[in-house]
């Protein structure tokens, strides 16, 4: 497998150019901040900008832990590649990522100045010191599981290759890490039931909620737990009315608070019976 390198400094706009000098050079596979990436897909290995210090982030950077070191050469002695392509802030720490996966020494190196001109690496490295904002070259949809917490945005490249040639066109994603930029941040409970409450009280059929659980899980599939007891109105049916509530709570939290909804548990607890 032949070995390439992407070297620039930090946010200077590495990730956002990957995929285009990776198509140049016809090259399938990226390894970028401790993801091992192919077209539109995540294949292994786990965000360093999900770290939670900065310390931790360089550690996944260069693929210092055993497993994720480990997840990363399986699929790529599955895939066999002929070609892939290291991004790095220098060609030290290439060298060392391309040495810690047990890859073929680097044969080429591109740096961000052969293909970005100052004006675009100053405004890009302007936007990640004021907004926290990194690119990574994957389409939102792909992310969305790994990244539960993080603001997402999509981003669409389209660049003209010249006349009577293909435009490139490439889907990548703008995440807000937030302790690069405004410390740690927790949601309170109190926020998500509060939520719940209001998706309960616009859904026809339901009553009330009786009561609810909110139990937070972090580690690799960061997200929450959901467990609610409803009372719904007499004469509605009780499996599509929860049905159609337990599918806009998610939609809302979702949307809300970028925290991922790993399961939601619903029990009706009671039939409220207007009498007159």
């Amino acid at each position: 497998m032949k070995t390439y390198a992407f070297v620039g400094p930090s946010g200077t706009g590495k990730s956002y150019r990957a995929q285009m000098v990776a198509n140049e050079r016809g090259i399938n596979y990226i390894i970028d901040d401790g993801l091992l990436i192919s077209g539109n897909e995540v294949l292994a290995g786990i965000s360093a900008k999900k770290a939670p210090t900065k310390i931790e982030t360089v550690r996944n950077a260069l693929f210092q832990n055993e497993d994720r070191k480990k997840e990363v050469q399986n699929v790529i002695r599955k895939l066999k590649p002929d070609k892939i392509l290291i991004l790095g802030t220098s060609d030290e720490m290439v060298k060392k990522i391309a040495e810690n996966l047990e890859f073929e020494p680097i044969s080429e190196t591109i740096y961000i100045t052969d293909v970005a001109t100052e004006e675009e690496m100053k405004m890009a490295r302007n936007i990640r010191v004021t907004q926290g904002k990194h690119v990574i070259p994957v389409p939102t949809f792909a992310l969305k599981k790994d990244f539960s917490g993080y603001l997402l945005d999509p981003l669409q490249i389209f660049k003209s290759k010249g006349k009577g040639k293909a435009p490139y066109i490439s889907e990548k994603s703008i995440i807000r890490p937030t302790f690069s930029y405004m410390g740690n941040f927790r949601i309170s409970d109190t926020v998500f039931r509060q939520i719940i409450d209001v998706v309960a009280e616009k859904t026809e059929g339901v009553n009330r909620i009786h009561r609810t659980i909110i139990k937070k899980h972090e580690g690799f599939d960061d997200g929450i737990y959901i467990y609610i007891e409803v009372v719904i109105e007499f004469g509605y049916n009780v499996n599509e009315t929860m049905q159609i509530l337990k599918k806009q709570i998610i939609k809302e939290i979702e949307k809300m608070t970028s925290m991922n909804v790993l399961s939601m548990e619903v029990v009706v607890k009671g039939v409220n019976v207007e009498r007159k």
